[in-house]
């Protein structure tokens, strides 16, 4: 029983860092699209994304930040299953983002960041399930244009909480990027972490490991195994190669491609407990799109 508990609030977890951290603090605006096949099936899962987020001078080096993101994740259940699929075909993830980020003294910088967030299948009428709520505090050390520094470096330190991991506390949040020379640099961190080499000003490749998924609420249960499920959550970890190609500083074209490592896609009762698992083989992973960062 205990061991259930533990690999629960495990896989909970990884859905937690992929929902609220993989949205990256310093995109000013994202398209993009991912696909996961399902290895020898014709099932598949796409997500189309898309963020923006406008920050609003308050006083000096002080800012009010207002977003906005979207997710479609449509999934192909194309296989045979003991319960009907259809409304499972297209889930909705709509997050509303709140920050604000002040000075605090010459080194660190203070960010807090707020995100009530909508996770449906959206076939009815809004109900509370479909609700969760999100948000964080951060503190942080950005010497990156520190020009006495010979290796430049960024360090974010923080507290988490999010409504789907079912955890009642704050869980930490901790990124380090460095300059290793004038072409090599890594981050270590969650939901990301890589060692990347520059080319030049346009041109960059990196080998990467990561996290992605999502949890959402089925306003349309099934009963399956003899429970009702009521929610859908996919949580893989991957790693692999990503190229990004700068049009100018600011604007991005990125292809993350590798392997996964642990996917798990399942469908949980209201308490979020495993019930039926559609798919937790091991496959190809595709993650391209365009970004305005800061």
């Amino acid at each position: 029983m205990i061991k259930q508990k533990l690999k629960s609030i495990n896989v909970l977890f990884l859905i937690f860092a992929c929902q609220f951290l993989n949205a990256q603090l310093t995109d000013l605006a994202r398209l993009e699209y991912s696909f996961i096949p399902k290895n020898k099936s014709e099932d598949q899962y796409t997500r189309l994304r898309a963020l923006v987020n406008y920050p609003i001078e308050t006083t000096n080096k002080s800012y009010l930040i207002l977003g906005a993101e979207y997710n479609r994740v449509i999934l192909n259940l194309e296989d045979n299953y003991p319960f009907d699929t259809e409304g499972l075909n297209v889930i909705h993830i709509i997050d509303l983002n709140i920050g604000y980020t002040f000075k605090w003294n010459e080194k660190w910088r203070i960010g807090a960041k707020f995100n009530p967030r909508i996770a449906s299948t959206l076939t009815k009428s809004l109900v509370s399930d479909d609700y969760f709520m999100n948000g964080g505090l951060y503190f942080i050390n950005d010497r990156t244009k520190d020009e006495s520094l010979k290796r430049p470096y960024r360090l974010i330190l923080g507290l988490t909480y999010n409504a789907t991991t079912g955890i009642p506390f704050p869980l930490p949040f901790v990124s380090y990027y460095r300059e290793i020379s004038d072409r090599w640099s890594f981050n270590a961190g969650v939901p990301k972490s890589n060692l990347k080499y520059t080319f030049n000003e346009k041109n960059n490749l990196q080998a990467f490991i990561g996290l992605d998924g999502y949890l959402a609420h089925l306003q349309e249960p099934s009963v399956v195994n003899g429970q009702n499920v009521d929610h859908i959550s996919l949580s893989v970890a991957i790693g692999g190669f990503g190229y990004e190609y700068c049009f100018t500083k600011h604007f991005v074209a990125y292809v993350y491609t590798g392997y996964t490592f642990r996917l798990n896609n399942v469908l949980r009762n209201e308490n979020r407990k495993e019930v039926f698992k559609l798919s937790d083989v091991n496959t190809f992973y595709l993650r391209t799109g365009l970004k305005f960062k800061i």
